[in-house]
């Protein structure tokens, strides 16, 4: 069988590109593998951060060839014709933004006359923050593909929604166990991060969806009560300056408040606003007591599953497909979506009641149900369903 994945992978950044090196490594035992990755993938002027790559990370063991130009429509032909040189049974595309549309659709759709069918990863089908051409853009990929793998409930409403029958598996996201390479402990990761105490973390690149404000609102009713710090880890891609603003607030306040529950003022938010390669994202959630996911509006989050992977509960809002992967009081808590008291009073609860140990046994319980391998077996079998007339068993 050939299979071929088509997307970011290595050298490009992020949760993205490391799931498509995962997935196709954990075929590699089932199919030949190929990637065809991008040239570019955002042109600049789209991309806020200060960079799309990241050359520390391990390449993935399949081969992968650099041909996609998310902009340049010459380039979405080379990409068709080197997958059809290859002529797999599947083509596999992780499917998040409705900007690739074109791009994708392009690429992949002469493959489908020939006899190769094509399987979107969907992330979302639905964008977290709309544009004007998200509705064609996305019809546009949903003609040229053929099978779905969703990981939540509220995708799968939306697929049945947007093309109803489809083929599809639901499937649970694997977990990034990829950041573990013990090269902290807990204490060590402390050390060298200088934490102590009670430790809160905020993970990933930061836009409006994800809340973050409204977690920065909680943080003083939080301590108040608790000498807790807020870690803050992860590039902004949107302007920085409310934020900023917003934790000096915080830590002023933290610096005049009365009790001894406040302690230090620069211990209440902490920032470090940049991308965190492999080591560092293994130290901070080494270091971490809990994971705060504050969305206004999600699918899923890889962040939960780099929280588990790592043994670290997760307190999340009720949104998306985020309250189905935390499972309140066995791996995490859940609270209502842009209520900083309820966020406030739950991240209170978790430290004063002592919670972190009994949750973190429910992580490691949690853990053998999201494997790379049981993800690969779905795959094929939705292979097998949609039956292609090549490169296939």
């Amino acid at each position: 069988m050939r299979i071929a994945l088509v997307g970011p992978v290595h050298p490009w950044r992020g949760g993205i590109a490391q799931y498509l090196g995962l997935l196709g490594e954990s075929l590699m035992p089932r199919a030949e593998v190929r990637g065809v990755t991008f040239t570019r993938q955002y042109p600049g002027f789209l991309f806020p951060g200060e960079s799309q790559r990241d050359p520390k990370a391990e390449p993935p063991r399949f081969p992968v060839s650099a041909r996609l130009d998310s902009i340049a429509p010459w380039s979405w032909r080379a990409t068709a014709r080197a997958l059809e040189a290859f002529a797999p049974g599947l083509v596999l595309l992780k499917w998040w933004l409705p900007f690739f549309g074109p791009a994708f659709a392009s690429a992949v759709g002469p493959l489908r006359d020939r006899g190769t069918k094509v399987v979107l990863v969907c992330d979302n089908l639905v964008p977290h923050e709309r544009r004007p051409f998200d509705g064609p853009f996305t019809g546009w990929m949903l003609r040229n593909s053929d099978g779905y793998l969703v990981m939540s409930e509220s995708v799968e409403r939306d697929l049945d929604r947007l093309k109803p029958g489809a083929p599809h598996r639901r499937v649970l996201h694997p977990l990034y166990a990829q950041f573990d390479r013990g090269r902290f402990t807990r204490a060590s990761a402390r050390e060298r991060l200088g934490l102590d105490g009670e430790v809160a973390v905020f993970f990933g690149y930061v836009r409006h969806y994800k809340g973050l404000d409204v977690l920065l609102d909680a943080w003083p009713r939080v301590r108040a009560e608790r000498p807790a710090t807020l870690v803050v880890a992860g590039e902004f891609y949107e302007d920085a300056a409310p934020y900023r603003a917003q934790v000096e607030r915080v830590n002023a306040a933290a610096g005049t408040a009365a009790g001894a529950a406040a302690g230090p003022p620069g211990d209440a938010v902490r920032l470090l606003d940049r991308y965190l390669p492999d080591d560092e994202v293994e130290a901070l959630f080494k270091a971490a007591d809990v994971v705060v996911l504050p969305y206004r509006s999600a699918t899923q989050s890889g962040v939960t599953h780099v929280a588990y992977a790592l043994g670290v509960p997760v307190i999340t809002t009720d949104v998306g497909g985020l309250s189905e992967t935390v499972r309140p009081d066995v791996t995490g808590l859940v609270v209502p979506r842009a209520d900083p008291a309820a966020l406030a009073q739950a991240i209170v609860r978790f430290f004063r009641d002592r919670m972190g140990p009994r949750l973190r046994e429910g992580v490691a319980a949690l853990q053998a149900e999201h494997s790379w391998s049981v993800l690969a077996d779905r795959v094929i079998e939705l292979g097998d369903e949609l039956h292609p007339t090549r490169g296939w068993r």
